[in-house]
Protein backbone atom coordinates (compact mmCIF):
# COMPACT_ATOMS: atom_id res chain seq x y z
CA UNK A 1 0.00 0.00 0.00
CA UNK A 2 1.33 3.33 -1.01
CA UNK A 3 1.60 6.03 1.49
CA UNK A 4 -1.15 8.31 -0.48
CA UNK A 5 -3.70 5.41 0.34
CA UNK A 6 -2.49 4.53 4.28
CA UNK A 7 -2.90 7.83 4.70
CA UNK A 8 -6.57 8.49 3.00
CA UNK A 9 -7.42 5.43 5.02
CA UNK A 10 -6.34 6.65 8.23
CA UNK A 11 -8.07 9.95 8.04
CA UNK A 12 -11.63 8.46 6.29
CA UNK A 13 -11.90 5.54 8.65
CA UNK A 14 -15.12 6.39 10.23
CA UNK A 15 -16.30 6.72 6.31
CA UNK A 16 -15.23 3.41 5.60
CA UNK A 17 -16.64 1.87 8.34
CA UNK A 18 -20.22 3.30 7.66
CA UNK A 19 -20.31 2.51 3.68
CA UNK A 20 -19.56 -1.49 4.91
CA UNK A 21 -22.94 -2.96 4.87
CA UNK A 22 -21.93 -5.81 6.84
CA UNK A 23 -20.25 -4.32 9.59
CA UNK A 24 -21.97 -0.65 9.85
CA UNK A 25 -24.83 -2.16 12.06
CA UNK A 26 -21.96 -3.96 14.19
CA UNK A 27 -19.87 -0.93 14.74
CA UNK A 28 -23.53 1.33 14.78
CA UNK A 29 -24.29 -0.59 17.44
CA UNK A 30 -21.61 -1.01 19.44
CA UNK A 31 -20.80 2.56 19.82
CA UNK A 32 -24.21 3.18 20.63
CA UNK A 33 -24.15 0.17 23.41
CA UNK A 34 -20.81 2.13 24.65
CA UNK A 35 -22.51 5.00 25.00
CA UNK A 36 -25.89 3.33 26.66
CA UNK A 37 -23.67 1.65 29.28
CA UNK A 38 -21.00 4.21 29.52
CA UNK A 39 -18.42 1.49 28.87
CA UNK A 40 -15.19 2.08 26.79
CA UNK A 41 -15.21 0.43 23.57
CA UNK A 42 -13.00 0.03 20.64
CA UNK A 43 -12.52 -2.18 17.47
CA UNK A 44 -8.81 -4.31 18.11
CA UNK A 45 -6.95 -6.72 16.72
CA UNK A 46 -6.81 -8.16 12.93
CA UNK A 47 -10.00 -6.47 12.41
CA UNK A 48 -7.92 -3.16 12.53
CA UNK A 49 -5.31 -4.29 11.18
CA UNK A 50 -7.18 -5.58 8.00
CA UNK A 51 -8.72 -2.48 7.55
CA UNK A 52 -5.56 -0.21 7.42
CA UNK A 53 -4.42 -2.92 4.84
CA UNK A 54 -7.28 -2.08 2.75
CA UNK A 55 -7.71 -6.40 3.38
CA UNK A 56 -10.81 -7.97 3.52
CA UNK A 57 -12.76 -8.24 6.85
CA UNK A 58 -13.79 -11.08 8.66
CA UNK A 59 -14.73 -11.49 12.26
CA UNK A 60 -15.03 -8.53 14.43
CA UNK A 61 -12.88 -8.10 17.93
CA UNK A 62 -14.10 -5.63 20.49
CA UNK A 63 -12.63 -4.44 23.78
CA UNK A 64 -14.24 -2.86 26.51
CA UNK A 65 -12.55 -0.87 29.73
CA UNK A 66 -15.75 -2.31 31.83
CA UNK A 67 -18.31 -5.13 31.99
CA UNK A 68 -17.72 -6.80 29.06
CA UNK A 69 -20.28 -9.45 29.79
CA UNK A 70 -23.06 -7.05 30.36
CA UNK A 71 -21.81 -4.89 27.07
CA UNK A 72 -22.05 -8.36 25.06
CA UNK A 73 -25.40 -8.77 26.34
CA UNK A 74 -26.60 -5.65 25.26
CA UNK A 75 -24.94 -5.98 21.96
CA UNK A 76 -26.64 -9.11 21.12
CA UNK A 77 -29.93 -7.51 22.30
CA UNK A 78 -29.27 -4.69 20.22
CA UNK A 79 -28.06 -7.34 17.03
CA UNK A 80 -31.74 -8.77 17.22
CA UNK A 81 -29.22 -12.16 18.15
CA UNK A 82 -29.89 -12.85 21.85
CA UNK A 83 -27.34 -15.70 21.97
CA UNK A 84 -24.19 -15.28 23.69
CA UNK A 85 -21.61 -17.46 24.20
CA UNK A 86 -19.52 -17.19 27.62
CA UNK A 87 -15.56 -17.53 27.86
CA UNK A 88 -15.83 -16.31 31.60
CA UNK A 89 -12.84 -17.43 33.00
CA UNK A 90 -10.73 -14.90 30.63
CA UNK A 91 -13.22 -12.27 30.39
CA UNK A 92 -14.24 -13.02 27.01
CA UNK A 93 -18.26 -13.58 24.89
CA UNK A 94 -18.88 -14.20 21.41
CA UNK A 95 -21.87 -13.25 19.62
CA UNK A 96 -22.81 -15.59 16.63
CA UNK A 97 -23.76 -13.10 14.41
CA UNK A 98 -24.77 -13.24 11.01
CA UNK A 99 -21.65 -14.35 8.28
CA UNK A 100 -19.26 -12.85 11.52
CA UNK A 101 -18.37 -13.51 14.70
CA UNK A 102 -18.33 -10.81 17.20
CA UNK A 103 -15.98 -11.07 20.15
CA UNK A 104 -15.97 -9.22 22.99
CA UNK A 105 -13.36 -9.08 25.99
CA UNK A 106 -12.50 -6.98 29.16
CA UNK A 107 -9.00 -5.06 28.75
CA UNK A 108 -7.38 -6.89 30.84
CA UNK A 109 -3.54 -8.16 31.96
CA UNK A 110 -2.60 -11.95 32.27
CA UNK A 111 -0.11 -13.96 33.60
CA UNK A 112 0.85 -17.75 32.45
CA UNK A 113 2.58 -20.43 34.36
CA UNK A 114 5.86 -21.80 32.20
CA UNK A 115 3.36 -25.27 31.27
CA UNK A 116 0.54 -23.69 29.76
CA UNK A 117 -0.09 -21.21 26.91
CA UNK A 118 -3.34 -20.58 28.91
CA UNK A 119 -3.50 -17.52 31.18
CA UNK A 120 -3.96 -18.74 35.50
CA UNK A 121 -4.83 -15.28 35.74
CA UNK A 122 -6.77 -12.44 34.57
CA UNK A 123 -6.93 -8.84 35.50
CA UNK A 124 -8.97 -5.83 34.50
CA UNK A 125 -6.13 -3.23 32.82
CA UNK A 126 -6.75 -0.08 30.33
CA UNK A 127 -6.68 -0.45 26.24
CA UNK A 128 -3.12 0.83 26.81
CA UNK A 129 -2.11 -2.65 28.94
CA UNK A 130 -4.54 -4.93 26.94
CA UNK A 131 -2.60 -3.97 24.28
CA UNK A 132 0.73 -4.39 25.57
CA UNK A 133 -0.09 -7.94 25.84
CA UNK A 134 -0.60 -8.59 22.13
CA UNK A 135 1.58 -10.53 19.95
CA UNK A 136 2.43 -7.84 17.18
CA UNK A 137 2.54 -4.61 17.10
CA UNK A 138 0.22 -4.86 14.16
CA UNK A 139 -2.25 -6.32 15.76
CA UNK A 140 -1.97 -3.48 18.67
CA UNK A 141 -3.92 -1.07 17.71
CA UNK A 142 -7.16 0.14 18.97
CA UNK A 143 -9.93 2.10 17.44
CA UNK A 144 -12.23 4.57 19.63
CA UNK A 145 -15.81 3.43 19.22
CA UNK A 146 -16.65 6.01 21.66
CA UNK A 147 -18.77 9.30 21.10
CA UNK A 148 -16.17 11.61 22.00
CA UNK A 149 -13.74 10.28 19.88
CA UNK A 150 -15.21 8.14 17.46
CA UNK A 151 -12.58 6.86 14.64
CA UNK A 152 -9.55 7.65 16.69
CA UNK A 153 -6.58 5.21 16.90
CA UNK A 154 -4.54 4.53 19.61
CA UNK A 155 -1.63 3.35 18.82
CA UNK A 156 1.01 3.41 21.57
CA UNK A 157 3.20 0.94 20.36
CA UNK A 158 3.66 2.59 16.77
CA UNK A 159 1.88 -0.54 14.96
CA UNK A 160 0.87 1.73 12.20
CA UNK A 161 4.20 2.66 11.26
CA UNK A 162 5.19 -1.36 11.32
CA UNK A 163 2.74 -1.80 8.97
CA UNK A 164 3.46 0.81 6.53
CA UNK A 165 7.16 -0.53 6.39
CA UNK A 166 6.19 -4.26 6.34
CA UNK A 167 7.82 -5.96 9.82
CA UNK A 168 6.50 -7.97 12.58
CA UNK A 169 7.59 -6.73 16.07
CA UNK A 170 6.47 -7.92 19.42
CA UNK A 171 5.03 -4.59 21.72
CA UNK A 172 6.99 -5.98 24.53
CA UNK A 173 10.42 -7.88 24.74
CA UNK A 174 10.01 -11.02 22.73
CA UNK A 175 11.26 -13.57 24.63
CA UNK A 176 8.33 -12.53 27.17
CA UNK A 177 5.81 -12.68 24.67
CA UNK A 178 6.76 -15.72 23.39
CA UNK A 179 7.54 -17.64 26.50
CA UNK A 180 3.67 -16.50 27.66
CA UNK A 181 2.01 -18.12 24.56
CA UNK A 182 4.38 -20.27 22.39
CA UNK A 183 1.96 -20.65 19.49
CA UNK A 184 2.75 -16.97 18.97
CA UNK A 185 5.85 -17.92 17.15
CA UNK A 186 3.63 -19.82 14.40
CA UNK A 187 1.68 -16.95 14.33
CA UNK A 188 4.87 -14.96 13.96
CA UNK A 189 5.64 -16.83 10.33
CA UNK A 190 1.96 -17.71 9.42
CA UNK A 191 1.14 -13.38 9.83
CA UNK A 192 5.07 -13.29 7.80
CA UNK A 193 3.51 -15.51 4.80
CA UNK A 194 -0.18 -13.71 4.92
CA UNK A 195 0.88 -9.86 4.97
CA UNK A 196 4.16 -10.69 3.07
CA UNK A 197 5.61 -8.98 5.92
CA UNK A 198 9.79 -9.29 7.08
CA UNK A 199 10.40 -11.04 10.69
CA UNK A 200 12.47 -8.63 12.88
CA UNK A 201 15.92 -10.27 13.74
CA UNK A 202 15.86 -10.45 17.36
CA UNK A 203 12.10 -11.79 16.70
CA UNK A 204 13.75 -14.59 14.72
CA UNK A 205 16.65 -15.17 17.27
CA UNK A 206 14.03 -15.21 20.12
CA UNK A 207 11.86 -17.93 17.95
CA UNK A 208 14.79 -20.08 17.86
CA UNK A 209 15.76 -19.80 20.99
CA UNK A 210 12.48 -20.93 22.24
CA UNK A 211 11.40 -23.46 19.29
CA UNK A 212 10.90 -26.66 21.88
CA UNK A 213 8.81 -24.42 24.23
CA UNK A 214 6.03 -25.35 20.69
CA UNK A 215 5.83 -28.85 22.61
CA UNK A 216 3.33 -27.09 25.56
CA UNK A 217 0.91 -25.69 22.74
CA UNK A 218 -2.05 -28.60 21.66
CA UNK A 219 -1.57 -30.36 17.94
CA UNK A 220 -5.13 -28.85 17.45
CA UNK A 221 -4.00 -25.50 17.41
CA UNK A 222 -0.51 -26.06 15.94
CA UNK A 223 -2.38 -27.84 12.71
CA UNK A 224 -4.90 -25.06 13.06
CA UNK A 225 -1.63 -22.53 12.07
CA UNK A 226 -0.32 -24.54 10.06
CA UNK A 227 -3.66 -25.18 7.63
CA UNK A 228 -4.07 -21.12 7.79
CA UNK A 229 0.00 -21.30 6.39
CA UNK A 230 -1.32 -23.39 3.40
CA UNK A 231 -4.00 -20.94 2.48
CA UNK A 232 -1.56 -18.01 2.00
CA UNK A 233 -0.47 -16.87 -1.56
CA UNK A 234 2.71 -18.91 -1.25
CA UNK A 235 3.22 -21.07 1.32
CA UNK A 236 6.98 -21.46 1.12
CA UNK A 237 7.58 -18.20 2.48
CA UNK A 238 6.53 -19.56 6.04
CA UNK A 239 7.85 -23.31 5.66
CA UNK A 240 10.99 -22.01 4.64
CA UNK A 241 10.76 -19.67 8.16
CA UNK A 242 9.84 -22.80 10.24
CA UNK A 243 12.76 -24.45 9.28
CA UNK A 244 15.27 -21.40 9.41
CA UNK A 245 13.98 -21.25 13.51
CA UNK A 246 13.80 -24.34 14.27
CA UNK A 247 10.06 -24.96 14.87
CA UNK A 248 9.63 -27.16 11.40
CA UNK A 249 11.68 -29.90 13.93
CA UNK A 250 8.81 -29.88 16.48
CA UNK A 251 5.59 -29.13 14.23
CA UNK A 252 6.31 -31.58 11.29
CA UNK A 253 9.81 -33.67 11.61
CA UNK A 254 8.66 -35.38 8.65
CA UNK A 255 9.33 -32.14 6.64
CA UNK A 256 12.32 -31.44 8.29
CA UNK A 257 14.27 -34.44 7.41
CA UNK A 258 13.88 -33.50 3.85
CA UNK A 259 16.65 -31.18 3.35
CA UNK A 260 19.91 -31.33 2.32
CA UNK A 261 21.90 -33.30 -0.92
CA UNK A 262 23.81 -36.54 -0.81
CA UNK A 263 26.32 -37.04 -3.56
CA UNK A 264 28.13 -40.46 -4.11
CA UNK A 265 30.54 -40.84 -7.09
CA UNK A 266 29.76 -37.77 -8.87
CA UNK A 267 25.43 -38.61 -8.56
CA UNK A 268 23.62 -36.61 -6.45
CA UNK A 269 19.70 -36.39 -5.92
CA UNK A 270 16.92 -33.22 -6.00
CA UNK A 271 16.76 -31.23 -2.23
CA UNK A 272 13.56 -32.83 -1.16
CA UNK A 273 12.85 -29.85 1.03
CA UNK A 274 13.30 -27.52 -1.74
CA UNK A 275 11.14 -29.24 -4.30
CA UNK A 276 8.35 -29.73 -1.77
CA UNK A 277 7.82 -26.41 -1.18
CA UNK A 278 8.21 -25.53 -5.01
CA UNK A 279 5.67 -28.11 -5.73
CA UNK A 280 3.14 -26.05 -2.63
CA UNK A 281 3.67 -22.87 -4.64
CA UNK A 282 2.75 -24.66 -7.86
CA UNK A 283 0.00 -25.76 -6.58
CA UNK A 284 -1.37 -22.42 -4.69
CA UNK A 285 -0.88 -21.06 -8.22
CA UNK A 286 -3.04 -23.64 -9.50
CA UNK A 287 -5.96 -23.93 -6.65
CA UNK A 288 -6.83 -22.37 -3.82
CA UNK A 289 -8.09 -25.53 -2.45
CA UNK A 290 -6.28 -26.24 0.73
CA UNK A 291 -6.51 -29.65 0.72
CA UNK A 292 -4.47 -30.12 -2.65
CA UNK A 293 -1.96 -27.58 -1.05
CA UNK A 294 -1.36 -29.91 1.99
CA UNK A 295 -1.25 -33.36 -0.55
CA UNK A 296 1.26 -31.26 -2.34
CA UNK A 297 3.15 -30.69 1.12
CA UNK A 298 3.26 -34.35 1.79
CA UNK A 299 3.55 -36.15 -1.34
CA UNK A 300 7.36 -37.10 -1.26
CA UNK A 301 7.18 -37.82 2.77
CA UNK A 302 8.34 -41.08 2.45
CA UNK A 303 11.72 -39.85 0.43
CA UNK A 304 13.91 -39.68 3.22
CA UNK A 305 13.46 -42.99 4.62
CA UNK A 306 13.22 -44.77 1.09
CA UNK A 307 16.48 -43.18 -0.02
CA UNK A 308 19.31 -45.64 -1.31
CA UNK A 309 22.01 -45.34 -3.91
CA UNK A 310 22.67 -48.18 -6.13
CA UNK A 311 26.03 -47.94 -8.35
CA UNK A 312 24.30 -48.72 -11.66
CA UNK A 313 21.14 -46.18 -10.91
CA UNK A 314 22.43 -43.93 -8.78
CA UNK A 315 19.96 -42.24 -6.22
CA UNK A 316 16.05 -44.16 -5.86
CA UNK A 317 13.34 -43.51 -3.89
CA UNK A 318 11.69 -47.09 -4.25
CA UNK A 319 8.09 -47.16 -3.69
CA UNK A 320 7.89 -43.87 -1.76
CA UNK A 321 4.46 -43.05 -2.85
CA UNK A 322 2.82 -46.37 -0.78
CA UNK A 323 5.39 -46.08 2.46
CA UNK A 324 4.49 -42.34 1.98
CA UNK A 325 0.68 -42.97 2.23
CA UNK A 326 1.28 -45.51 5.16
CA UNK A 327 3.35 -43.01 7.25
CA UNK A 328 0.26 -40.47 6.65
CA UNK A 329 -1.45 -42.78 9.45
CA UNK A 330 0.31 -41.29 12.02
CA UNK A 331 1.35 -38.13 10.87
CA UNK A 332 -3.01 -37.57 10.80
CA UNK A 333 -3.38 -39.00 14.13
CA UNK A 334 -0.38 -37.23 15.79
CA UNK A 335 -1.73 -33.81 13.80
CA UNK A 336 -5.34 -34.77 14.45
CA UNK A 337 -6.52 -34.05 11.47
CA UNK A 338 -10.40 -35.77 10.45
CA UNK A 339 -10.55 -39.33 8.79
CA UNK A 340 -12.10 -37.65 5.86
CA UNK A 341 -8.76 -35.36 4.80
CA UNK A 342 -6.17 -38.41 6.28
CA UNK A 343 -8.09 -40.48 3.16
CA UNK A 344 -7.50 -37.79 1.06
CA UNK A 345 -4.04 -36.87 1.78
CA UNK A 346 -3.05 -40.66 1.60
CA UNK A 347 -5.29 -41.65 -2.03
CA UNK A 348 -2.96 -38.10 -3.64
CA UNK A 349 0.13 -39.42 -2.06
CA UNK A 350 -0.40 -42.91 -3.24
CA UNK A 351 -1.06 -42.24 -6.75
CA UNK A 352 0.79 -38.63 -7.43
CA UNK A 353 3.17 -40.81 -10.01
CA UNK A 354 0.72 -42.48 -11.58
CA UNK A 355 -0.40 -39.63 -14.34
CA UNK A 356 3.39 -38.60 -14.47
CA UNK A 357 4.40 -42.44 -15.60
CA UNK A 358 1.15 -42.13 -18.12
CA UNK A 359 2.30 -39.46 -19.63
CA UNK A 360 5.92 -40.88 -20.18
CA UNK A 361 4.47 -44.15 -21.97
CA UNK A 362 2.13 -45.36 -24.57
CA UNK A 363 -1.08 -44.56 -23.41
CA UNK A 364 -3.84 -47.19 -22.64
CA UNK A 365 -7.74 -46.69 -22.27
CA UNK A 366 -6.79 -48.83 -19.73
CA UNK A 367 -3.93 -47.59 -17.59
CA UNK A 368 -6.28 -44.30 -17.59
CA UNK A 369 -9.47 -45.75 -16.27
CA UNK A 370 -7.52 -47.53 -13.61
CA UNK A 371 -6.03 -44.39 -12.09
CA UNK A 372 -9.51 -42.90 -12.42
CA UNK A 373 -11.37 -45.49 -11.07
CA UNK A 374 -8.46 -45.62 -7.91
CA UNK A 375 -8.58 -41.73 -7.53
CA UNK A 376 -12.57 -41.27 -7.57
CA UNK A 377 -13.82 -38.16 -7.37
CA UNK A 378 -10.32 -36.66 -6.43
CA UNK A 379 -9.66 -37.33 -9.54
CA UNK A 380 -9.43 -33.70 -10.47
CA UNK A 381 -7.36 -32.61 -7.57
CA UNK A 382 -4.65 -35.69 -8.72
CA UNK A 383 -4.26 -33.84 -11.91
CA UNK A 384 -3.67 -30.62 -10.44
CA UNK A 385 -1.24 -31.96 -7.95
CA UNK A 386 0.82 -33.82 -10.66
CA UNK A 387 1.23 -30.43 -12.61
CA UNK A 388 2.65 -28.66 -9.75
CA UNK A 389 4.66 -31.68 -9.29
CA UNK A 390 6.35 -30.82 -12.42
CA UNK A 391 9.87 -28.66 -10.88
CA UNK A 392 12.34 -28.87 -13.53
CA UNK A 393 13.77 -25.34 -15.23
CA UNK A 394 14.63 -26.99 -18.42
CA UNK A 395 11.95 -25.35 -20.83
CA UNK A 396 12.46 -27.96 -23.14
CA UNK A 397 11.74 -31.19 -20.58
CA UNK A 398 8.49 -28.88 -19.59
CA UNK A 399 7.38 -28.36 -22.94
CA UNK A 400 7.62 -32.08 -23.84
CA UNK A 401 5.90 -33.41 -20.85
CA UNK A 402 3.03 -31.09 -20.61
CA UNK A 403 2.20 -32.35 -24.25
CA UNK A 404 2.01 -35.79 -23.26
CA UNK A 405 0.35 -34.66 -20.03
CA UNK A 406 -2.46 -32.68 -22.03
CA UNK A 407 -2.98 -36.21 -23.69
CA UNK A 408 -4.07 -37.63 -20.43
CA UNK A 409 -5.73 -34.85 -19.27
CA UNK A 410 -7.60 -35.22 -22.36
CA UNK A 411 -8.87 -38.68 -22.00
CA UNK A 412 -9.53 -38.05 -18.43
CA UNK A 413 -11.68 -35.15 -19.30
CA UNK A 414 -14.25 -37.26 -20.84
CA UNK A 415 -17.54 -36.69 -18.57
CA UNK A 416 -18.92 -39.98 -19.03
CA UNK A 417 -15.98 -42.05 -18.54
CA UNK A 418 -15.30 -39.96 -15.22
CA UNK A 419 -19.00 -41.14 -14.32
CA UNK A 420 -18.92 -44.41 -15.24
CA UNK A 421 -15.39 -44.84 -13.04
CA UNK A 422 -16.58 -42.75 -10.07
CA UNK A 423 -20.01 -45.31 -9.86
CA UNK A 424 -18.14 -48.30 -10.81
CA UNK A 425 -18.62 -51.49 -8.39
CA UNK A 426 -18.43 -55.03 -9.34
CA UNK A 427 -21.56 -56.94 -10.89
CA UNK A 428 -21.51 -59.25 -8.10
CA UNK A 429 -22.42 -57.73 -4.86
CA UNK A 430 -21.39 -59.41 -1.14
CA UNK A 431 -24.58 -60.56 -0.41
CA UNK A 432 -24.28 -63.07 -3.42
CA UNK A 433 -20.53 -63.68 -2.46
CA UNK A 434 -21.71 -64.47 1.01
CA UNK A 435 -24.45 -66.77 0.26
CA UNK A 436 -22.38 -68.50 -2.74
CA UNK A 437 -19.49 -69.20 -0.20
CA UNK A 438 -21.40 -69.88 2.97
CA UNK A 439 -19.35 -66.67 4.08
CA UNK A 440 -19.75 -64.00 6.44
CA UNK A 441 -18.66 -60.17 6.06
CA UNK A 442 -14.68 -59.84 6.32
CA UNK A 443 -11.36 -60.09 4.68
CA UNK A 444 -12.44 -62.85 1.80
CA UNK A 445 -15.87 -60.82 0.64
CA UNK A 446 -13.55 -57.85 -0.10
CA UNK A 447 -10.96 -59.71 -2.03
CA UNK A 448 -13.39 -61.36 -3.73
CA UNK A 449 -15.00 -58.07 -4.80
CA UNK A 450 -11.52 -55.92 -5.48
CA UNK A 451 -10.16 -59.16 -7.79
CA UNK A 452 -13.64 -58.65 -9.67
CA UNK A 453 -13.53 -54.82 -10.14
CA UNK A 454 -9.76 -55.21 -11.39
CA UNK A 455 -10.46 -58.01 -13.38
CA UNK A 456 -12.62 -55.97 -15.35
CA UNK A 457 -10.89 -52.57 -15.32
CA UNK A 458 -7.97 -54.86 -17.11
CA UNK A 459 -10.29 -55.73 -19.30
CA UNK A 460 -9.84 -59.57 -18.81
CA UNK A 461 -13.45 -59.93 -18.19
CA UNK A 462 -16.84 -57.92 -19.27
CA UNK A 463 -18.27 -55.62 -17.49
CA UNK A 464 -21.52 -58.27 -16.89
CA UNK A 465 -23.16 -60.19 -13.88
CA UNK A 466 -22.25 -63.28 -15.90
CA UNK A 467 -18.90 -62.96 -16.34
CA UNK A 468 -17.95 -61.66 -13.17
CA UNK A 469 -19.78 -64.69 -11.17
CA UNK A 470 -17.81 -67.02 -13.50
CA UNK A 471 -14.48 -65.13 -12.56
CA UNK A 472 -15.58 -65.46 -8.92
CA UNK A 473 -16.00 -69.29 -9.40
CA UNK A 474 -12.94 -69.38 -11.54
CA UNK A 475 -10.78 -67.97 -8.45
CA UNK A 476 -12.52 -68.95 -5.34
CA UNK A 477 -10.02 -71.68 -4.49
CA UNK A 478 -7.11 -68.68 -4.63
CA UNK A 479 -9.15 -66.19 -2.25
CA UNK A 480 -10.18 -69.22 0.36
CA UNK A 481 -7.10 -70.59 0.59
CA UNK A 482 -4.86 -67.13 1.68
CA UNK A 483 -7.59 -65.28 3.77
Amino acid sequence: MDKKSFYYLMSNISKLLSENTLYAPIIEQSSSTAELLDIKTYLVGGFVRDMLLNKQLIDIDLMVEGDAEKFAYKLSEKLNVNKVIEFEKFHTYRIPYKNCEIDIAEAREETYESLSRKPNKVTSATVSEDLSRRDFTVNAIALSLNKENLGELIDPFKGIQDLNKGILRTPKDPDATFSDDPLRMLRAIRFAAQLDFKIKKDIINSIINQADRIKIVSWERITAELIKLLKTAKPSIGFYLLKETNLLEYVFPEMDIMSGVDVINGHSHKDVFIHTLEVVDNAAELTDKMEVRFAALVHDIAKPPTKKYYKDKGWTFHGHEEIGRRMLKKVAKRMKLSNELRDYLMILTKLHLRPIALAKTNITDRAVRRVMYEAGEYIDDLMILCRADVTTKNKKKIAKYMKNFERVEELMSDVKLKDEMKAFKSPVDGHTIMKTFSLTEGKAVGEFKRRIEEAILDGDIENTYDAAYQYMLDIKDQILKTT
